[in-house]
């Protein structure tokens, strides 16, 4: 009774706060299906971490003091030391993904890189309503709509915000068949909606398959060399995909790693979702800000598609330069979805793959060339 006693008067406003953001986090995963592996964990953590003297966090052992308790002694070895689980979550992300339908139509990868567009003017936007620069370098890579290069990079440059960042991320990755068709009909119009793009695909030979991940690796690590580990591990688990030889560890990353890696990120995250940290009106801010990257990325892969067809014979779909961002493959399903609302006989699915794992290589090297770029201004 003494210690429930202490706990409600040590109980701050803040922390009922967190207690209903963590609850929200959970309805959306149960009731919602959102991204239930991750906000799951994270909502729940949010709970755990903000019951008062919590020894999720903080311990103390008899003859010893006080000590690290679990959470915290995850997020210090598996995050904030080595930035081990979410380098590790991309070993599994490579060996889900198929580029067959990017290396059949190489362009692709155009959209890959226009979709980017929104991490870096969100990142000027940030700076300008006066976050430091890697702050707003963390909050800008929200845009990659890639919850573990959000993670790694805002813990990388130290930002204060790293709790924020990554429930925006994760938040704004579930909600992309909501966000994605508002952005996309504000630039198009059903008759551009509507375009068909037919379908040939060219044979990938295997070698094709297998060299894509090791060259694309190298010219990341000369281009970017901050991305290397980001790249080299997402080409990594996709070389394990595609060896041929290594079938039952291929699938092992795809299920077990990846859901083992993912459920342990989400709850390990929350140790930096404290109330006083996180109830903050910079929060809501960077909420903002992560919806503003989203709808810029989107709009900018959407006007390059049309920047093309302007020169182009065979005309693009101007939704597949949307499906370029990371959110791999919501966004594509989002783009058949739009396109069959248009016309019922538009199918533009494998065209939407192929932009969307583009998006996925692309997000990690904006992710590496962040990592190169900010602490030298910074220095």
């Amino acid at each position: 009774m003494e210690f429930l006693l202490q706990g409600l008067t040590a109980t701050t406003w803040q922390q009922l706060v967190m207690y209903v953001i963590g609850a929200i986090l959970i309805y959306l995963a149960i009731s919602k299906k959102l991204e239930p592996a991750l906000l799951l964990p994270m909502g729940f953590g949010a709970i755990l971490v903000n019951i008062p003297f919590s020894g999720a966090l903080h311990t103390t052992m008899p003859g010893i003091g006080e000590v690290a308790g679990i959470l915290e002694w995850l997020f210090e070895v598996g995050i904030e030391a080595s930035e081990a689980m979410p380098l590790l979550l991309f070993i599994g992300i490579g060996a889900m993904i198929d580029f067959g339908p990017l290396l059949s139509n190489p362009k692709l990868v155009l959209f890959g890189a226009a979709a980017q567009f929104g991490i870096f003017a969100t990142i000027s936007v940030a700076a300008l309503l006066g976050f430091p620069l890697k702050d707003a370098a963390s909050i800008g890579i929200i845009g990659a709509a890639d919850g573990p290069t959000s993670i790694l990079v805002s813990q990388v440059l130290k930002s204060q915000y790293v709790g924020a960042i990554a429930v925006a991320a994760y938040s704004y990755m579930a909600l992309v068949p909501i966000i994605q068709p508002f952005a996309i009909k504000l630039v198009t119009t059903k008759k551009e909606r509507a375009i068909r793009m037919p379908y040939n695909p060219k044979s990938v030979s295997r070698m094709a398959r297998l060299l894509f991940p090791i060259i694309v690796t190298m010219i990341a690590g000369y281009v970017a060399p901050a991305s290397v580990s980001l790249v080299g591990l997402l080409m990594f688990g996709n070389l394990i995909r595609e060896s041929g030889v290594l079938g039952s560890l291929s699938e092992t990353a795809q299920n077990v790693l990846a859901n083992l890696i993912t459920l342990l990120l989400g709850i390990t995250i929350a140790a930096s979702m404290q109330a006083d940290k996180f109830v903050r009106p910079e929060t809501m801010l960077i909420m903002l800000l992560g919806l503003l990257a989203f709808v810029f990325d989107t709009i900018a892969g959407v006007l390059f598609a049309k920047l093309m067809n302007l020169f182009s014979r065979q005309k693009v779909n101007p939704m597949v330069g949307a499906a370029g961002i990371s959110a791999f493959p919501m966004s594509a399903r989002v783009v058949q979805r739009m396109g069959q609302e248009a016309d019922s006989q538009n199918h533009l699915l494998m065209h939407a793959v192929g932009a969307n794992v583009a998006g996925q290589i692309a997000s990690v090297i904006a992710g590496g060339v962040i990592l190169g770029l900010v602490p030298g201004m910074l220095a």
